[in-house]
């Protein structure tokens, strides 16, 4: 498929999504009061429309198109489909920065408290992989520090759980670690794109490069590409998306994992082709499964990580086993 075509494809889907998430609620009213209440509306409607579902579809328009975006980046980095955003720790730090929000109550205390500990969290990921890594580390000593950096932020976030004297605060930590876009407003929007925008555009950079990668990393060299400021920028872009995404809406999984292998094929086997279609593509998904998660079970308040992981794992299992049954 001409990368013009997918693309103009995938910006359809997510604009009818968005508008869909907009019309989606309790509410109940009409297409046409509720597109005129998000303009002009002064009534309850209107302080909704502004005030509750434009957030959350903001939101899920870019924490979809970070988690697309830096699992096709990281794919195409280390030359893995199997390579998904969570491997360089980040998200598991901004996870522990929120736990640690939440149980020393300065999520309750400071209204922007929870997103700004949790970006505390992923930048001191971000300094401690540099520093593991080396200016000059190979791809194995990334990957490696990147395990070990989560596999700790696991553990701290585990320990804090276990140590916790109040059961509210832990049922809580449970509930944001799985993920939502319920009960947020245009700061988070602020903050989530304050970070995501600055690192889609790191990002977006790298696509000459990516496609000079494919060759192996000898060929990518001699053809003029400079591994360690191209692996910087890959750290330092992936975290900032990551990072946006987990401090406003807390972990949501398989979506860098599975929407570039979903669009790998129609985009063809260039990974530049591949960022703004996965973007695209992890727009539409977070959008469409915050719009299920509204309509499945409104009154359980079913978490939006829960629901991509349910369809995401079994997705990617038909994925192996298909390209398995080709190879």
């Amino acid at each position: 498929m001409r990368p013009a075509v997918l693309l103009g494809l995938l910006g359809l889907l997510v604009a009818a999504l968005f508008a869909g998430s907009l019309l989606t609620g309790p509410a109940g009213a009409g297409i046409g009061p509720s597109l005129a209440a998000l303009v002009r509306g002064d009534d309850m409607l209107g302080l909704v429309m502004r005030e509750i579902r434009l957030p959350r579809a903001a939101l899920g328009l870019l924490v979809g198109a970070a988690l697309g975006l830096a699992g096709a980046a990281m794919q195409g980095f280390l030359r893995n489909p199997l390579a998904e955003p969570g491997l360089i720790g980040t998200s598991a730090s901004a996870s522990l920065g929120g736990v640690l929000a939440i149980q020393t109550g300065l999520a309750a205390a400071v209204p922007l408290g929870l997103p700004l500990a949790a970006l505390a969290g992923a930048a001191l990921s971000v300094l401690a992989m540099l520093a593991l890594a080396g200016p000059r580390g190979g791809t194995l000593s990334l990957i490696l520090a990147g395990i070990a950096i989560s596999a700790l932020a696991g553990a701290g976030t585990a320990l804090v759980l276990n140590l916790s004297p109040n059961p509210f605060a832990a049922n809580e930590i449970t509930f944001w670690m799985m993920g939502s876009l319920a009960d947020r407003a245009m700061p988070h929007v602020g903050i989530a794109a304050a970070l995501t925008l600055p690192g889609a555009g790191l990002l977006l950079t790298t696509g000459r490069a990516l496609d000079a990668l494919t060759l192996g990393e000898d060929a990518a060299a001699s053809s003029g590409i400079d591994l360690g400021r191209l692996r910087l920028r890959l750290v330092l872009g992936c975290a900032a998306l990551i990072a946006g995404a987990t401090a406003v809406a807390g972990s949501i999984g398989f979506v860098g994992l599975v929407v570039p292998h979903l669009l790998r094929r129609a985009a063809g086997a260039r990974p530049s082709r591949l960022l703004v279609a996965s973007a695209l593509g992890g727009a539409a998904m977070v959008l469409a499964a915050d719009i299920a998660v509204r309509l499945i079970l409104p009154a359980q308040d079913l978490k939006l990580g829960v629901l991509t992981a349910l369809v995401g794992a079994p997705l990617f299992l038909h994925l192996i086993l298909k390209t398995r049954g080709q190879a």
